[in-house]
């Protein structure tokens, strides 16, 4: 097996021996996936998945990115907009369902605590999918608006408008649920 990587050289040795995402490339890919409101419990198959897909990328042969935090970071959004899907998707089924027996008593919670970081999570899943895949980007990944455009395929200007729309949406969001 050693003269098998042995002969392909020492980058593709490297590769298969090490993990593609170094420490702090991993706790960014984290951090965008649990803004991206991915529970605390996936993030761990998340991190695996972004793995996953820069060993492809490097099996398939073609090139590495330019920027691989970068490019973790905006795979990770990626992630995370799909589990909103399939959770919005899971969520009109148990609309469905929940119309069929009667409803539960749930307790409020009302820890002060919590309150801004329950009205961010909230404000950001109030968001389309590409506002919030950009915010979470710009202002938790701290890409510059370049990058984001690069990595997504769209114009900086797209980009810009996006964060300009998403920014303005959270802040009547948090005037509205007066906590700022």
């Amino acid at each position: 097996m050693l003269r098998r990587r042995a002969r392909r050289g020492p980058e593709a040795y490297a590769a298969a021996a090490g993990d593609p995402l170094d420490a702090a490339q991993e706790r960014r890919v984290r951090a965008v996936l649990a803004l991206g409101g991915v529970p605390q419990a996936d993030l761990p198959d998340g991190v695996q998945q972004v793995r996953l897909r820069l060993l492809e990328r490097a099996a398939s042969g073609r090139e590495a990115p330019r920027d691989v935090s970068a490019w973790a970071a905006v795979v990770a959004s990626n992630l995370a907009m799909d589990w909103h899907r399939a959770k919005r998707r899971q969520e009109r089924l148990g609309e469905r369902l929940s119309a069929l027996r009667p409803p539960e008593h749930v307790p409020g919670e009302g820890e002060d605590t919590r309150l801004l970081s329950l009205a961010v999570a909230q404000g950001l899943d109030g968001l389309p999918d590409a506002q919030r895949q950009v915010l979470v980007l710009r202002f938790y990944a701290d890409l510059p608006v370049r990058s984001i455009a690069e990595e997504l395929g769209v114009p900086e200007g797209t980009v810009k408008s996006r964060l300009h729309t998403a920014v303005r949406a959270m802040r009547a969001r948090l005037h509205e649920d007066e906590v700022v």
